[in-house]
């Protein structure tokens, strides 16, 4: 029979009973608690074989192990990331569907779309894993020496060199917006679904310079030659390519990867998700596995990530208002 409730308060009070939780907080920790129930999925914005692809694939094995559950990954190309985003964004709030996210189209797309399908409000952050700048790369056999020698060319003949990216408003594209600024050159920008349809492309002849990644050129030159990366420093993966900075212009830009998921997943997920992703971050293997794929880790907690996505935000907002991007 149900306790009278003075009966019910003694008893409590001598420790005979548990304390009542919050009614609030009793569903978060049961969800948490149960999940995951179903398979978790990884959406990629890119198509497969890039360095978000490679990035989000390795993740996902490890994070396997951490959940105790299945972690598949699907690939959602086009809007230079837009769409997979977008489908993380109005995902059921329950933690089974993350996006593994690639700056600066994270913060740029809601900034350069007129109807943006997500914003930076509508996601929880749960880790940034990676920093891989960004680089121009030739043909090894291209008549263009270094980056000095493609403004030349550039200024010698406007708008008919041709640059691949992987879309427009991302670190690829930026990279050359803001080179194309600080150097008063002008090339003719061609966006391709991922990094793996761009490298076919400069193979083939189609363009003649390629937005890749260090990670993606350093592991797979295949006849390509890096003639600048976007990094403060040099990398270690290509200790012989200069930096933009290196070469005289004031430009940093790479692409920074990380995890996110639904607004409104509840706490107790989005912590689990955390610690899950801080373990894995941490885990020797991951980080040897890094290595090899000639990844540079850049492990940031969500909450210092969201932080740090906030100044982005500024920054590209007052270059979105000097120089529209959409436009070049």
């Amino acid at each position: 029979m149900p306790l009278h409730p003075s009966r019910r308060q003694a008893l409590t009070a001598l420790g005979l009973l548990p304390l009542a939780q919050p009614a609030l907080a009793r569903p978060a920790l049961a969800q948490s608690a149960r999940w995951p129930e179903r398979p978790v999925e990884i959406l990629v914005g890119f198509s497969a074989g890039g360095g978000t692809d490679v990035t989000a694939r390795t993740f996902a094995r490890f994070l396997e192990r951490e959940i105790g559950g299945a972690v598949v990954v699907s690939n959602r190309p086009g809007a230079s990331g837009e769409i997979a985003l977008a489908a993380v964004a109005r995902a059921r709030a329950d933690g089974h569907t993350l996006g593994i996210t690639n700056m600066p189209g994270l913060v740029t797309l809601p900034i350069e779309r007129r109807a943006p399908q997500f914003g930076l409000d509508d996601l929880e952050y749960v880790a940034n894993l990676v920093s891989d700048p960004s680089a121009f790369s030739v043909l090894a056999g291209s008549p263009v020496r270094d980056l000095g020698d493609l403004v030349a060319r550039a200024k010698q003949r406007p708008e008919t060199i041709t640059f691949g990216s992987t879309g427009v408003g991302t670190d690829d594209h930026l990279a050359l917006v803001l080179f194309q600024q600080a150097s008063g050159a002008r090339l003719v920008h061609v966006p391709f679904p991922g990094a793996g349809p761009m490298r076919t492309a400069i193979l083939g002849g189609q363009v003649e310079v390629a937005g890749l990644n260090v990670g993606e050129v350093a592991a797979t030159p295949d006849g390509l030659r890096m003639i600048a990366q976007g990094g403060a420093r040099r990398s270690p993966f290509a200790p012989d390519v200069p930096t933009l900075r290196e070469a005289g212009l004031d430009v940093i830009m790479g692409s920074e990867r990380g995890i996110v998921v639904a607004k409104g997943t509840p706490a107790g997920v989005v912590e689990r998700l955390r610690q899950a992703a801080d373990r894995v971050a941490g885990d020797p293997e991951f980080r040897r596995q890094a290595r090899a794929q000639f990844t540079e880790l850049d492990h940031l907690d969500g909450r210092t990530w969201r932080d740090r996505l906030a100044e982005a935000d500024r920054r590209f907002r007052e270059l979105w208002r000097v120089t529209p991007w959409s436009e070049s």
